[in-house]
């Protein structure tokens, strides 16, 4: 495997993917999978700046194969917001996504970002913890011109790209990107390697579902939405932590715990546990456990965006 450095590493034969460490919040991955004379992107990345670095990185191979058309594998910004950088290069570039991720994409602009970033308190001291580094400033977010339901294949000057629709998972519309002839998937943010999965939008089920789906699949090489590159091995790992979460949270939900309550207790639990231990941004453990109340009764009230990361925070802290 390639060492886990910025910057753009060839995974397979005309596979390339886009590492930015350390892999934490906002610190995306993308990729770029060529064809005879054009080539598609999977992803881009949190702010302009970022995206045209790696856009740049890209120029010797773009000049020959030039981004015919781009993949946003879900809808959180960094992997979307970035989209207009690429239009400015190739104006003629289709926008790909599922029905499901451009229908939320809309639902935290750029612009939101931005002003939290910017608010002088206290909520804007605990967005900065998290996305200070990023610049979210006058961008424009440039939404996908074709969607897809399940499945779609596209033809990369010759070669094909599998598109499959596993969410909702990670968010609604969650799609990996599978290349056939080089054994490799670009997993989006259904795999975080070295760092703790964040269901926000659940079934734990089925994101445990799309782990199978991959370990039942021809691949070598996987390329996370975020971390270091891996193998099968790192698919286990994630399906281990989700399915753990899944069952503690919902024996302490059937005991009439609190939710919060709950993923502190099993946060700690995890912490000693060798297989999750090490794993970064563990304070995800609150979203999650609250995502598999809200699954199991839809009637459970989830708190808001601030609280969430408040809670996180909250835990992390300790």
């Amino acid at each position: 495997m390639s060492s886990f450095t910025l910057g753009l590493h060839e995974v397979a034969e005309g596979c390339h993917a886009y590492l930015q460490p350390d892999g934490g919040w906002g610190w995306s991955n993308a990729g770029l999978i060529q064809g005879d004379g054009a080539s598609l992107l999977v992803d881009t990345l949190f702010d302009l700046n970022l995206t045209a670095a790696m856009l740049e990185s890209m120029e010797m191979l773009t000049a020959g194969a030039p981004i015919a058309s781009l993949v946003n594998t879900h809808a959180n910004g960094d992997h979307c917001y970035g989209n207009s950088a690429v239009r400015e290069g190739w104006p003629g570039v289709e926008i790909i996504a599922s029905t499901a991720a451009a229908e939320e994409m809309p639902n935290v602009p750029p612009a939101m970002l931005h002003a939290l970033n910017q608010d002088p308190g206290e909520v804007g001291d605990l967005f900065r913890s998290f996305f200070g580094e990023f610049d979210f400033g006058g961008i424009e977010l440039e939404l996908p011109s074709r969607t897809f339901d399940n499945r779609l294949d596209v033809d990369v000057a010759g070669r094909r790209v599998e598109l499959i629709e596993v969410g909702p998972a990670h968010t609604d519309g969650d799609v990996i990107v599978y290349v056939p002839d080089a054994k490799t998937v670009f997993t989006g943010d259904i795999l975080f390697m070295g760092g703790t999965p964040i269901v926000w939008a659940g079934p734990l089920s089925n994101w445990v579902a799309a782990c199978d789906l991959m370990l039942n699949m021809d691949v070598a090489t996987v390329v996370p939405g975020h971390g270091p590159l891996t193998d099968r091995s790192g698919i286990v790992g994630a399906r281990d932590y989700l399915s753990f979460v899944e069952t503690e949270a919902a024996g302490r939900m059937s005991a009439g715990m609190d939710a919060f309550d709950a993923a502190r207790e099993i946060g700690s639990m995890m912490s000693a546990d060798e297989r999750f231990a090490e794993l970064g941004e563990f304070g995800r453990i609150a979203v999650n456990v609250d995502t598999v109340y809200r699954s199991l009764d839809p009637s459970h009230e989830t708190p808001d965006v601030v609280e969430q990361f408040r809670r996180m925070a909250e835990i992390e802290a300790h």
